[in-house]
């Protein structure tokens, strides 16, 4: 019987690239074409079962945990008093899983677009969100992004953007007009962060998040993660702010607040990590620069 094999339609223009990443499809367990996108649930023998959106992946079981860890345990931590937390996007549960693991947020607003993504990550992932969607403290709610940060009258510590990349569905988050309104959802001192690509393949990317952020916020960085399929080595999170102390937490101030979390059942993020994740490599410091003059 002949393998059958995934390939990703991240990068469309692969002759002038030279490569294409793919993955052994042992399985099917879903594909279906929702309103917004084409979602695929296709299993792996080393990543497990994959999510993937109009031909890219998403996340995968076997290392979700790069990213979901980051994404949310540095900039709690960093803030260090995160009682409400807007989520954008995040529908197979695991951003919303990891913020729930933080005993001092009250409360965990979970918006995505895509109302199928949800339920057949449930279904199908349910380590992804590991009963998060169950819990009290989440408000889980399926409608569009942009028009909740337009229209809500109400106030984060923190706003996570977990998007697909600038394609299609995922397009519009990354307008001045989303920033300039996810802004004014944020209480003083507050953070956000989205993911900017792997800058090595997609400095654009990181680039256009850039220009956009420093407009609208005082104080713009990023920090990074490696996530094993999201190929090209790093990828970047952005971290915007109004405080421009937040960033600069030496490894002794993270581990008492760490600590004080009491949260034991990670498997990348600790105080060294947090602290390390924002020292940036020279060839993503060199974007920054040269794209801030």
């Amino acid at each position: 019987m002949e393998k059958k094999w995934f390939d990703e339609k991240l990068y469309e223009d692969v002759e002038s690239i030279g490569f294409k990443q793919s993955f052994l499809n042992k399985e099917i367990i879903v594909s279906k074409k929702s309103e917004f996108q084409d979602i695929e649930i296709f299993y792996n023998p080393k990543f497990g079962k994959i999510l993937v959106l109009d031909g890219v992946i998403q996340t995968t079981e076997a290392d979700e945990f790069f990213y979901h860890e980051m994404f949310t345990h540095v900039p709690i931590i960093a803030h260090g008093n995160v009682k409400s937390v807007l989520i954008i996007g995040g529908g197979d549960g695991g951003i919303l899983r990891e913020v729930l693991k933080h005993k001092s947020v009250e409360k965990a607003v979970m918006i995505e677009i895509d109302g199928d993504v949800i339920e057949l990550c449930k279904q199908h992932m349910p380590a992804l969100n590991n009963g998060a969607f169950a819990n009290s403290r989440a408000e889980v709610t399926v409608e569009d992004g942009i028009e909740y940060v337009k229209n809500t009258k109400n106030k984060f510590d923190l706003i996570i953007v977990d998007s697909t990349d600038p394609i299609n569905v995922g397009e519009v988050l990354f307008t001045d007009e989303f920033y300039a309104n996810a802004k004014k959802c944020l209480n003083d001192g507050g953070i956000l962060t989205t993911q900017s690509g792997v800058p090595f393949l997609q400095d654009d990317e990181l680039k256009n998040i850039q220009n956009k952020l420093s407009k609208v916020f005082k104080d713009l960085t990023f920090y990074v993660v490696p996530v094993p399929t999201y190929i090209g080595s790093f990828m970047c999170l952005s971290f915007a702010t109004d405080n421009v102390n937040l960033k600069k937490l030496d490894v002794s101030t993270v581990e008492q607040r760490f600590t004080k979390e009491n949260i034991t059942d990670l498997k990348y993020y600790n105080p060294q990590i947090h602290v390390a994740s924002f020292a940036l490599p020279q060839y993503i410091k060199k974007i920054v620069s040269q794209n801030h003059k």
